[in-house]
C-alpha cells in the first residue's frame, strides 16, 4: 500500500487477525498482513503462528531475528497495511551520508563535541558526498557483486569515474592536475592523504570484502609505478584510459615460486634487440582477470625489472578460486614468450626491487585503511547486536564476558585509528622519497598491527553472534564476511611476520651508534 492508503489500527483490531489464513503482525508500529505470506516464510509459518507473534506486537522478536533493512525490501514493505494509532517508528533507514550515532561506529572526527587536529571542514565535506554517494550507487552493487562474484559493471565504473575515484585512491600529485573531483568538493591541490583514508575507510563499510579489491584496487596498486617510474610518452599512451576507467591494470607480482620474497620471481624476460620477450606465471593477482596491462617483476640478466605488459595473444589468465568473492578478479596468470617494448620498462634495468618496494608503502597503507573501515563496522554491528538480542531474560550485554569483549574490540579499534592518523599526517608532510626512507618501517609495523587487530576482532566478533557469525547471509552476515577474509589484510601487500621483521630491521638500521643503557 502506499503511506495514503495505510490504515490507522489499533492493538486490539491488530489481536483479532492471529491465525492461519488471517494474520497480522506488529513491527515497530507499523502492521503487517502476513496471511498470504506465512506459507513463504522461510522459517515456515509456526513461527509466525507463535504466540507470542500472531496478532502482537513482534517488534522485539522479529529483531531478534533480522536486519532492519528486510523490512525496506519491496517485497515485503508491500505487506504494510497500517500504523498503530498514536504511536511513531522508532528505527528507521539512515540517512544517505549520515552520521552513526552508536558509540565507536565512527571516528571520533565525525562524532559531535569531539575534535581533531588532522581533519577541517571540507574533509567532512567530502566524507558526507562520499558516503552518500557510496550508500545511493555502490552499495547494491557491492552486494550483488560480492554474491554473485561477478566483477564490477562498466556502468558503475563509469559513474566512479565521472567523479575521478581511480584517480583519488592514488593520493595527492601531480596526476590530479586538471581534474574534477567528487564534483568539485575538493580541489586537486587541496586533496591530501586524509581525503584518500576517508575514501579507503569508506569503502570497506559495506561488509564485502571481496568487492572491495574488485573496486579497481588492481589501478591502485600497479598504476603508481607507471606514474612515479613509467617515461613521459608510456605515461600519456595509458594512464589516461585506466583512470577514465576505460581500461584496467594489475599488479603482477607473486608467483607460486615467490611470495614475500619478491626478489626470488622466476618469471623472465630476455631482451632481443627493442623487445622483452617475457616468460613465466603470476598468481593471485588482484583485477588479473579483467586486467588490460600487467606492471610486471622479471628477472632479468642485469637483475629485478618491471614491465608494463599489455594483454595479448600471448597472455592468459584464469581465476583462483579463494575464500573471498571472485569480484575480486584474482588470477593466475601466464606469459608465454610474451614481446614487449623495452621502452615498456618502469624504472630502469635491474631497478626492479627499488621500484616495487617503493610501491609497498602506499599500497600496505591502502590496506590498512580499509581494514580499518571494516573492523569499526564490526563494533557497530556488535554494539547493535548485543544491545538487541535477548539471552536469559536480558539483553547480551548485560553479560560481563559480553561486555569484556566488547571493550577489547572497542580498545584495539581505536588504537589503530590513532596509529593510522598519525602516519597518515607524517604522509602529507613528506616527499615520496622522504615517505621511503622514513616511513617504510613504521607502516609495515602498523599493516601488522592492523590486520592482528582485525582478526582477534573477528574471532571476539563470531563468539558474540554465534551461529549467526558463521552464517553466509542474514543477521551475522557482516561478522561472517569479515571473520572468513580478513586474514586477506594480514597476508596482501606482505604477511604479518616478514612485516614485523622489516620494521624491527629498519629501526636497528637507524640505531645511533652511540646508544648506551
Amino acid at each position: 500500500m502506499t503511506p495514503t492508503h495505510l490504515k490507522e489500527l489499533t492493538l486490539e483490531e491488530v489481536a483479532e487477525h492471529n491465525k492461519e489464513g488471517d494474520l497480522w503482525v506488529v513491527i515497530d508500529a507499523k502492521v503487517y498482513d502476513l496471511s498470504r505470506f506465512a506459507h513463504l516464510h522461510p522459517g515456515g509459518p509456526d513461527v509466525l503462528l507463535a504466540g507470542g507473534v500472531a496478532g502482537k506486537d513482534a517488534t522485539m522478536a522479529f529483531f531478534g531475528l533480522h536486519r532492519h533493512e528486510v523490512l525496506l525490501r519491496p517485497q515485503y514493505a508491500r505487506l504494510q497495511i497500517g500504523t498503530i494509532r498514536g504511536e511513531e517508528e522508532h528505527i528507521k533507514a539512515p540517512e544517505p551520508g549520515a552520521i552513526s550515532r552508536v558509540p565507536y561506529a565512527e571516528p571520533t572526527w565525525l562524532c559531535s563535541g569531539f575534535h581533531s587536529p588532522y581533519y577541517s571542514d571540507n574533509h567532512r565535506r567530502f566524507h558526507y558526498a562520499i558516503r552518500a554517494f557510496f550508500m545511493k550507487e555502490l552499495y547494491s552493487e557491492a552486494l550483488r557483486c560480492e554474491e554473485s562474484g561477478r566483477r564490477i559493471s562498466q556502468e558503475m565504473v563509469d559513474k566512479l569515474s565521472n567523479l575521478n575515484f581511480l584517480a583519488m585512491r592514488l593520493g595527492p600529485g601531480k596526476h590530479l592536475k586538471g581534474l574534477t573531483l567528487m564534483g568539485g568538493i575538493v580541489k586537486p591541490e587541496e586533496f591530501d592523504y586524509f581525503h584518500e583514508l576517508i575514501l579507503n575507510t569508506e569503502l570497506a563499510r559495506f561488509g564485502t570484502r571481496g568487492f572491495v579489491d574488485g573496486l579497481l584496487n588492481g589501478g591502485v596498486i600497479a598504476l603508481p609505478p607507471v606514474l612515479n617510474f613509467g617515461t613521459p610518452e608510456l605515461q600519456t599512451q595509458y594512464v589516461s584510459d585506466i583512470l577514465a576507467g576505460k581500461k584496467y591494470i594489475a599488479l603482477a607480482i607473486t608467483e607460486a615460486f615467490a611470495g614475500s620474497d619478491v626478489a626470488g620471481v622466476q618469471t623472465t624476460a630476455v631482451r632481443e634487440g627493442h623487445e622483452w620477450v617475457i616468460t613465466g606465471t603470476k598468481k593471485w593477482i588482484t583485477n588479473g582477470t579483467f586486467a588490460d596491462y600487467f606492471t610486471t617483476l622479471c628477472q632479468t640478466d642485469s637483475g629485478p625489472t618491471v614491465v608494463l605488459v599489455p594483454r595479448s595473444s600471448t597472455v592468459s589468465t584464469k581465476p583462483v578460486k579463494t575464500s573471498y568473492s571472485a569480484t575480486a578478479g584474482t588470477a593466475y596468470v601466464t606469459f608465454s614468450a610474451t614481446r614487449v617494448p623495452v621502452s615498456h620498462t618502469l624504472g630502469g634495468v635491474g631497478q626492479g626491487l627499488h621500484v616495487i618496494l617503493s610501491n609497498f608503502n602506499h599500497e600496505r597503507w591502502m590496506i590498512l585503511g580499509t581494514s580499518l573501515g571494516a573492523q569499526r563496522l564490526v563494533v557497530e554491528e556488535c554494539l547493535k547486536w548485543t544491545n538487541q538480542r535477548m539471552a536469559f531474560r536480558k539483553p547480551l550485554n548485560a553479560q560481563p564476558v559480553i561486555r569484556a569483549k566488547l571493550a577489547l574490540m572497542i580498545e584495539r579499534v581505536e588504537a589503530c585509528q590513532s596509529w593510522v592518523e598519525n602516519i597518515t599526517h607524517q604522509m602529507n608532510h613528506m616527499t615520496y622519497a622522504e615517505q621511503s626512507d622514513k616511513l617504510a618501517g613504521p607502516i609495515a609495523l602498523l599493516k601488522k598491527f592492523v590486520s592482528r587487530s582485525g582478526r582477534e576482532t573477528a574471532e571476539d566478533a563470531t563468539q558474540i553472534f554465534g551461529g549467526r557469525g558463521i552464517t553466509v547471509g542474514g543477521m551475522g552476515k557482516v561478522i561472517e564476511n569479515f571473520h572468513r577474509t580478513s586474514p586477506f589484510d594480514a597476508i596482501l601487500g606482505g604477511a604479518e611476520d616478514v612485516l614485523g621483521d622489516l620494521g624491527v630491521r629498519q629501526a636497528i638500521r637507524k640505531m645511533p651508534k652511540n646508544a648506551r643503557l
